[in-house]
């Protein structure tokens, strides 16, 4: 009888060892948020002067690791982000030489790059293994297990702290090389709570949402708010990118039930989860949500599949003709793309003809001195969400559904939910490009 255990103990190494079988002129590919290798990544440095030209892919890098933050690391490592964070954002800032950004769709992230190269190392976490020799990688597969299966080194550190999540996460310990220790409470994130305009945005949107219906729902005040607001709804289903602490606090009230789905009834269905110490422990072996592959949960066409399915999303600023700018303010990138337009399109798609898309935002930034309806979006903007594929969009002044209108009629709709010392200037500006 095979000895899984003993099997699992041969493949321990440590954190520096592991580290230092990074290769020069290659990819290393590192699990995201919640999942991320923070005692890998921490020491990734130490390998400094036995490689050059280093890749290390990631989605949305929780900490400011020294192997991107530091100046003299340009030429040994870059890291290559599918969505910034604080400090590959603060990086290029310093102008280090350290980052770059790689567009993507976030369901095509990990297939568009193995398009380019294979990855040489996969540094990911890990719970214990079981008695059968199978681990779970926890908080996410977004494109973890696609590089896994990959990957010519497998790295996994195991962090005992991590819940055991069902799906697609368990992996057997024969099909990792190295396994490494590193104990910690899993990374967190805070759930903002909603302003008085967070707070009637979300009035909005949960007045578009229908008893029944299949959401996708993400992280910050407005999500959160809507997530207030879906309270009084009925047999909501969950099939989302990411899992948050509003949809445990909508479980728990009974608004999520998943009843009414057309695809895995009875399921919460997400790629990665990000939040509290609570939502961890309500995630461990909890047979009502399922982790599977970002390739599966964010594919447009099977988003599209879900009945009355709605996406919910918020963006930076959109154009009078309904281009939506979520990632970027002119030619500096601020996050990404993640899975905005991969749910958005999915939605509006639906096949049942009552998916809806919804993009939120405030109507002003900057403390109210600019407007985010603009006639045209700054120049070197980043469109995050073709106008063809905008459905409805939320400010605090209400609701302008796109779909279908021409660009005067759009630009009107939208003029109608700007702020109110923004729209005669708006109006003006129309007339004089010719929108109206």
């Amino acid at each position: 009888m095979t000895n899984f255990s003993e099997i699992y103990k041969s493949k321990l190494i440590t954190i520096e060892e592991a580290v230092m079988k990074m290769k020069s002129n290659t990819d290393v590919i590192v699990a995201q948020c919640a999942s991320e290798p923070q005692g890998c990544m921490s020491k990734f440095h130490l390998a400094k002067d036995n490689v050059q030209n280093v890749q290390v892919f990631s989605v949305l890098t929780l900490n400011p690791y020294d192997f991107y933050m530091k100046p003299e690391m340009k030429g040994h490592f870059e890291l290559c982000s599918w969505f910034h964070a604080p400090g590959s954002r603060q990086a290029i800032k310093d102008g280090t030489g350290t980052v770059t950004y790689v567009p993507n769709m976030l369901h095509r992230a990990a297939s568009d790059r193995l398009k380019v190269r294979r990855p040489h190392m996969f540094f990911g976490t890990c719970t214990p293994p079981d008695d059968k020799g199978f681990i779970s990688l926890s908080l996410g597969i977004t494109y973890e297990k696609d590089i896994l299966e990959a990957a010519e080194i497998v790295v996994l550190e195991v962090n005992d702290q991590l819940p055991r999540t069902l799906g697609d996460t368990q992996v057997h310990v024969s099909d990792v090389d190295f396994f490494v220790k590193y104990s910690q409470t899993p990374p967190t994130l805070p759930s903002p709570k909603p302003d008085v305009v967070a707070l009637k945005i979300g009035e909005h949107i949960a007045s578009l949402v229908e008893d029944g219906s299949t959401i996708q729902l993400g992280i910050g005040e407005i999500p959160n708010a809507a997530a207030l607001s879906l309270a009084g709804k009925k047999d909501l289903g969950i099939h989302t990118e990411m899992f948050v602490d509003s949809m445990v606090d909508l479980y728990d009230k009974g608004v999520i039930t998943n009843k009414k789905k057309t695809l895995h009834k009875g399921k919460s269905i997400c790629t990665f989860a990000m939040g509290s110490e609570k939502m961890y422990k309500w995630l461990h072996n909890n047979p009502s949500v399922e982790f599977l592959r970002g390739t599966y949960v964010n594919d447009p066409c099977v988003i599209r599949q879900n009945s009355k399915m709605v996406s919910i999303n918020t963006c930076l600023m959109i154009d009078f003709t309904g281009q939506v700018a979520s990632e970027s303010i002119g030619i500096n990138q601020y996050s990404g793309t993640g899975g905005q337009t991969d749910t958005a399109v999915g939605a509006v798609e639906g096949l049942d003809g009552k998916g809806k898309s919804i993009i939120a935002c405030r109507s002003t930034a900057r403390g109210g001195q600019l407007s985010t309806i603009l006639p045209t979006l700054p120049e070197g903007t980043a469109v995050t969400l073709h106008r063809s594929n905008t459905d409805y969009v939320v400010t605090e002044h209400g609701v302008a559904r796109l779909t279908g209108l021409t660009v005067k009629e759009r630009t009107k709709a939208l003029i109608n939910i700007a702020d109110p010392k923004f729209r005669d200037e708006l109006l003006e500006k129309a007339k004089e490009i010719g929108y109206i």
